[in-house]
C-alpha cells in the first residue's frame, strides 16, 4: 500500500515491510509520521500480518526530522502539533506498544528521530557501516522522540551521555558492540533478517523486548547522581551561558531516579520549549549556514568545472602544521611525499606523523590494524626529484616570506605544468609568495588549521589569477579529506586570520592598560570559546604571530596596535606551548598554567611603549571584555565582506565557528553582532576610538548598517 510518504507490502511470510520514502535522506516530516501511523495500524490490525520490519527507501532508514522544518516552525510558516509530545503518543504509545513484533532495519543513516523511531521497536537489525546517533543538539534542541530514555536503556548511561551530549555518531559496528542494535547483517542481506527476526519474534523463538522496560544496563540511583554531576561540571566548564547540554541532563535524570514515563513528559516539554529558544534559531542558522559553503564565490566562468584525479600529494614542510597535514591525506588514502631539508627535519615530521596515528587509535577513529597501512602511504624525501610526478604540492613552512619565495621558484621547475601549488600560510598575500614565479594561474591557498587532521575548515584562498580548475581540485581534496571549505579571496589575511588579528591586538592593548591577562582568557571562554587569545597564541607559537604581526603592520598600518609583550617574551626563549612556556606554563601532560613571571614581562612592555594603567580597563566587567575583544573582530569583518573577500556573512559564520572556535550556540560571530544591533556595536567602537585612538574606529560598512538601522527605527516610531 502507498499513501505518498511510506509505502506498506506484505509478504507471503506474513512480515508487512513498511518503507519511509522521502529522498535524499528519508527525512522526517509531520506528513511522514502521520502516513507511517497509518500503515501501522493498518498492519496491526490484518490478520494475514504477523510482524513488521520498518525499513527506508534508497539504501538509508532516516537522517531525522527535516531541519527545513524546524525552521519553518521557528519562523511561524509551518503550524504544527506539539511536536514533543508524538514521543508519547506515536513512537511510545504505537510503535513500542504494538501488539505485532517491529524490527527495524538499518542502513545508511539512522539518525535522530531515524534513530528514536528505531529504538522504539523490539529489535534492531543495522549493516556494519551505518552511521547511528542522536546529533540534535547541534541545531539547538534535545532528542524528542524518547532518545533521552531510551538509548541509557541500550547502551548504559555514560555512553547515552556521551553520545548524545557530544552528538556523537557511530557506526553499525560499535552500536552492535554497545548493544544498541541486535544484529548485523550485510546489504543485502538486511531485509531479509530483519523479516527473519520479526517472525522469530512472533513465533517465541527470539525474546519480545520493550526498550523502555529494560533495566540492566542502568547504574543504582546514587552512581547515576554521581554521573550526572560530573557530566554537569563538565558541561558548564565547557560553557557557563550554555544551557542546552544542562537541560538535557536534566531530563535524562528524570527518567533515570522518576521512571521512563515521567522522563518522556519531561523530554516532551523541555523540546517544546527549546524549539523556540534563541541557541535552536541560532544552532538552525549554523546549519543551514554550512549549506552555503560549497558554491564557490568570486570564480567567473559558466559551467561547473569538474575536478581532475588528485592521487599523490606533496607536503613541504614537516611541522606541527605540514605533519597534521599529512595525517589528515594518508587518513584519506592519499598517497603522499613529505620532504623536509635534512634528515633530523625529516625524521622529527614522520615522528610527528605516527605520533597524530596512535592518537587516531586511542580514539577509536583508526584500527591497529590499519596503522602500517597508513603510514605506508608516507614517503619522506630530501629533494624535488619525486615531484616529477606529483598531482598537487602544498608547502607548510614557517611564516617567512623569502623562504615561501624561493619555495615556489623550485616548485614550478620540478613539478608538472598542471600541479597545484598550494600554500598553507594563514596570513601572507598570495602574490606575494608566487611573485617570482610565472605561474600565478596555478596557485592557491590552503589554510588549515592546527591540529591539521583534527579541525574541520579549511580556508581556499584564489586571487583573481587563479585558474577555477585549480580551486576545484582544492575542493574536491577537501571533500576527501572531509574538511568544510570557505572559498574566500586574497589578502593579508584572508578572512579567518583577519577577524582573529584585531581580537588578539585588543587584548594585547587591554593587558598593556592593566587588565589581568589571565582575566582575558577567562572572560571570552566563559562566553563560549574554545579557547582566550593568549592559550591561542601560545597553540600558534609566538615566531609565527610575530611574523603575521608584521604582515598586518605592513597592509594595514593605521589600525594595527603594537604591543612589546611578545617580542620580549620571544627574545627570551618563551615561544608558546611547544617549548613549555609562554603566556601559560605546561606541565608533563601539557595542561595550562598560569604563570606568575608573566607580570615581569607585562611591566617591561608598558615601560617600552609607555602606556599608563587606566581604571576603567582595569575594572572592566566579562561582557565588557568579551566586547573589547570580538566588537574589532566583527569591524574587521564588515571590511571583508566590504571588500569581498567573503561572499557572505554566513560564510564568516561558519569560519569563526570552524576555526576561531566562536560558539556555535550563538550562531556565529556575525549572526550574533546581527542579534546586538549594528547600532550598539557601532557606538561602542566609536567611543573607544575617542577615548583609544583608531585601533577601534568603526569601518564605513558598519558605519552605514547602523546608520540604517537607526533610520528604521526612527521611521518605526514616526
Amino acid at each position: 500500500m502507498e499513501n505518498g510518504w511510506t509505502e506498506m507490502e506484505v509478504g507471503a511470510d506474513g512480515v508487512a515491510v513498511i518503507t519511509i520514502v522521502h529522498p535524499p535522506i528519508n527525512s522526517l516530516s509531520f506528513q511522514i509520521l502521520e502516513s507511517l501511523e497509518k500503515n501501522l495500524k493498518e498492519a496491526i490490525e490484518r490478520d494475514d500480518v504477523k510482524g513488521i520490519v520498518l525499513a527506508g527507501a534508497a539504501g538509508m532508514l532516516s537522517g531525522g526530522f527535516d531541519i527545513g522544518g524546524l525552521r519553518g516552525i521557528q519562523e511561524g510558516k509551518i503550524v504544527q502539533p506539539e511536536t514533543g509530545y508524538l514521543a508519547v503518543d506515536l513512537i511510545t504509545g504505537i510503535l513500542e506498544g504494538s501488539i505485532k513484533p517491529l524490527v527495524s532495519a538499518i542502513n545508511g543513516l539512522a539518525i535522530g528521530g531515524g534513530l528514536e523511531i528505531s529504538m522504539a521497536c523490539h529489535a534492531r537489525i543495522s549493516t556494519s557501516t551505518a552511521d547511528i546517533g542522536l546529533p540534535e543538539l547541534t541545531v539547538g534542541v534535545i532528542p524528542g522522540f524518547g532518545g533521552t530514555q531510551r538509548l541509557p536503556r541500550l547502551v548504559g548511561l555514560p555512553k547515552a551521555l556521551e553520545m548524545i551530549l557530544m552528538s556523537k555518531i557511530i557506526k553499525g559496528n560499535e552500536a552492535h558492540r554497545l548493544g544498541l542494535v541486535d544484529a548485523i547483517a550485510p546489504p543485502d542481506e538486511l531485509l531479509d533478517t530483519a523479516r527473519r527476526w520479526a517472525l522469530d519474534i512472533a513465533e517465541c523463538r527470539r525474546p519480545w523486548i520493550k526498550t523502555l522496560d529494560q533495566s540492566d544496563k542502568l547504574v543504582p540511583i546514587d552512581e547515576a547522581r554521581n554521573i550526572f554531576y560530573s557530566a554537569r561540571a563538565q558541561a558548564r566548564k565547557q560553557s557557563a551561558y550554555n544551557q542546552l547540554p544542562l537541560d538535557c541532563i536534566d531530563v535524562i535524570e528524570e527518567g533515570i531516579v522518576s521512571g521512563s514515563l515521567a522522563g518522556l513528559w519531561k523530554e516532551a516539554h523541555i523540546f517544546q520549549k527549546l524549539i523556540f529558544s534563541a541557541e535552536s534559531k541560532n544552532l538552525v542558522h549554523v546549519f543551514f549556514a554550512r549549506q552555503e559553503i560549497l558554491p564557490i564565490p568570486g570564480i567567473n566562468y559558466s559551467g561547473p568545472v569538474p575536478p581532475r584525479e588528485i592521487n599523490k600529494i606533496a607536503v613541504v614542510g614537516g611541522g606541527q602544521m605540514g605533519s597534521g597535514i599529512v595525517t589528515a591525506l594518508i587518513l584519506s588514502n592519499f598517497c603522499v611525499i613529505l620532504k623536509e631539508i635534512d634528515d633530523n627535519f625529516l625524521q622529527e615530521g614522520l615522528d610527528r606523523v605516527q605520533v597524530n596515528l596512535r592518537s587516531q587509535i586511542e580514539e577509536g577513529k583508526l584500527n591497529p590494524e590499519e596503522f602500517d597501512k597508513t603510514f605506508s602511504l608516507l614517503t619522506g624525501v630530501l629533494d624535488y626529484q619525486s615531484f616529477k610526478d606529483v598531482d598537487m604540492v602544498i608547502e607548510a613552512v614557517s611564516e617567512d616570506v623569502s623562504l615561501k619565495q624561493q619555495i615556489f621558484v623550485e616548485l614550478e621547475k620540478n613539478c608538472p605544468s598542471n600541479c597545484v601549488l598550494a600554500t598553507a600560510t594563514s596570513a601572507i598575500d598570495l602574490n606575494l609568495i608566487g611573485e617570482k614565479t610565472n605561474c600565478p594561474d596555478r596557485i592557491i591557498g590552503a589554510h588549515f588549521f592546527s591540529p591539521a587532521h583534527i579541525m574541520p575548515l579549511l580556508e581556499i584562498v584564489h586571487t583573481p589569477k587563479t585558474s577555477p580548475e585549480i580551486v576545484a581540485d582544492l575542493v574536491n581534496v577537501a571533500a576527501k579529506i572531509q574538511k568544510i571549505p570557505v572559498t574566500v579571496g586574497n589578502c593579508t589575511g584572508f578572512a579567518v586570520t583577519r577577524m582573529l588579528f584585531p581580537c588578539t591586538q585588543s587584548a594585547l592593548f587591554l593587558v598593556d592598560h592593566g587588565l589581568n591577562i589571565y582575566r582575558i582568557d577567562n572572560a571570552i571562554t566563559k562566553f563560549g570559546m574554545q579557547m582566550g587569545p593568549f592559550r591561542l597564541m601560545d597553540s600558534i607559537g609566538f615566531g609565527d604571530a610575530i611574523e603575521v604581526g608584521d604582515q598586518f603592520l605592513q597592509s594595514f598600518p593605521k589600525r594595527c596596535y603594537k604591543s612589546m609583550l611578545i617580542p620580549l617574551m620571544f627574545e627570551d626563549k618563551r615561544t608558546g606551548e611547544a617549548t613549555g612556556k609562554g603566556i601559560y606554563i605546561y606541565d608533563d601532560n601539557g595542561e595550562a598554567n598560569p604563570d606568575h613571571e608573566i607580570q615581569n614581562y607585562i611591566e617591561k612592555s608598558r615601560n617600552i611603549s609607555g602606556t599608563q594603567l587606566d581604571p576603567e580597563i582595569v575594572n572592566l566587567s566579562e561582557k565588557e571584555i568579551v566586547e573589547m575583544l570580538l566588537f574589532p573582530t566583527i569591524n574587521e569583518a564588515c571590511r571583508i565582506l566590504e571588500e569581498g573577500i567573503a561572499a557572505k556573512a554566513s560564510h564568516l559564520d561558519i569560519a569563526s565557528i570552524m576555526a576561531l572556535g566562536f560558539p556555535a550556540f550563538r550562531g556565529g560571530a556575525m549572526f550574533w553582532a546581527d542579534s546586538l544591533g549594528a547600532g550598539y556595536i557601532h557606538t561602542k567602537l566609536e567611543n573607544w576610538a575617542k577615548k583609544y585612538g583608531n585601533f577601534f574606529e568603526p569601518s564605513s560598512f558598519l558605519a552605514e548598517r547602523a546608520a540604517k538601522s537607526l533610520a528604521l527605527s526612527a521611521q518605526g516610531s514616526i
